[in-house]
């Protein structure tokens, strides 16, 4: 029996276009050898009308950012009545933007560090105002902005003088920002994958040479570790597993997400933020977590796309 045939969808216009890219390859390459009959296309340089014309069987969105993880390609996608891997519309849109997660996670009572949001239409950084901030979410802080990945826009600030300026940087990306309280202590990443019944791969520890875990971090061969199994104990390992599988179903996520934590001192888990296409780079997480779990970079790309395959279609006359 035939394979499906299924298209890549990558590249784009975010900020991480070439990250992008190199997932989509890879993923690319891991489904020809699987023996899928797949095509790339870059989302940039293509017309819409391509898409249509390939006729697949299934679209692998390997795209992350804006104009691709946000909704608005799996709006389009469902528009044309084609199946798509990973979250649908709104849970890619509320993915995206830290602000809607936070909000979201906070009311269902799931740990996450304290937040305020502060939006450029009506933020003048006052010295009063700064003084303000500062109180209420306390030094270190961290601005970020609302709706980008690969902590690009992302600001750890330690001192009061420093604060309009990473306002101001964040501002240059987003018009909404996040700022959030420092929590100093162990990051972690859990991956999740599945549609109803979504199962958490093996917890990876993050350690960076930078300040943080940063682009540069993410994406230069030497400049982080992913530790498995993560130096946490037990128990909060099992915490942090129940809490993922709690945020993956709130936010209706489907096939594949990534959800980020931090741990404090005491060892209790804070949200960080979710992604719902995480990288599938050579350094990416999901690909470590799924060789922890003992399945290879192909077996994971294959069950991405029978999750995606499970998808209910929309019948166009």
């Amino acid at each position: 029996m035939a394979k499906e045939k299924i298209l890549v969808l990558m590249g784009g216009w975010s900020e991480e276009r070439e990250v992008s890219l190199r997932s989509g390859a890879a993923v690319l390459k891991a489904l020809q050898n699987l023996g899928y009959k797949a095509q790339g296309m870059d989302l940039k340089e293509i017309a819409v009308q391509q898409i249509v014309d390939y006729h697949p069987d299934l679209v692998y969105l390997a795209l992350h950012g804006k104009d691709g993880e946000d909704g608005t390609v799996q709006g389009m996608l469902e528009i044309m009545g084609l199946r798509y891997t990973g979250s649908g519309v709104a849970a890619s849109a509320i993915g995206i933007n830290k602000v809607l997660t936070k909000k979201i996670v906070s009311f269902e009572g799931i740990p996450t560090s304290p937040f305020t949001i502060i939006k450029r239409t009506d933020f003048v950084a006052t010295e009063s105002r700064i003084k303000d901030l500062v109180e209420k979410i306390g030094i270190p802080l961290v601005i970020k902005a609302a709706t980008q990945g690969s902590s690009i826009g992302t600001y750890i600030v330690k001192d009061a003088s420093s604060v309009p300026k990473a306002i101001e940087a964040a501002f240059e990306y987003d018009p909404e920002v996040l700022v959030e309280k420092f929590i100093d202590g162990t990051e972690v990443t859990s991956a999740v994958v599945g549609n109803e019944n979504p199962e958490v791969l093996p917890l990876i520890e993050i350690t960076s040479e930078n300040e943080f875990y940063d682009f540069e971090s993410k994406y230069t061969p030497g400049m982080c570790a992913h530790i498995i199994p993560a130096r946490v104990e037990q128990s909060v390992q099992e915490r942090i597993a129940e809490l993922s599988r709690v945020i993956y179903k709130t936010l209706n996520c489907r096939g594949c997400a990534r959800i980020d934590f931090i741990i404090d001192r005491s060892g209790q888990p804070f949200m960080l933020e979710v992604n719902t296409i995480p990288g599938m780079t050579e350094m990416s997480l999901v690909p470590d977590a799924a060789r922890a779990a003992g399945m290879s970079f192909e077996q994971i790309v294959d069950k991405i796309v029978k999750l995606g395959l499970e998808q209910p279609i929309r019948k166009r006359d």
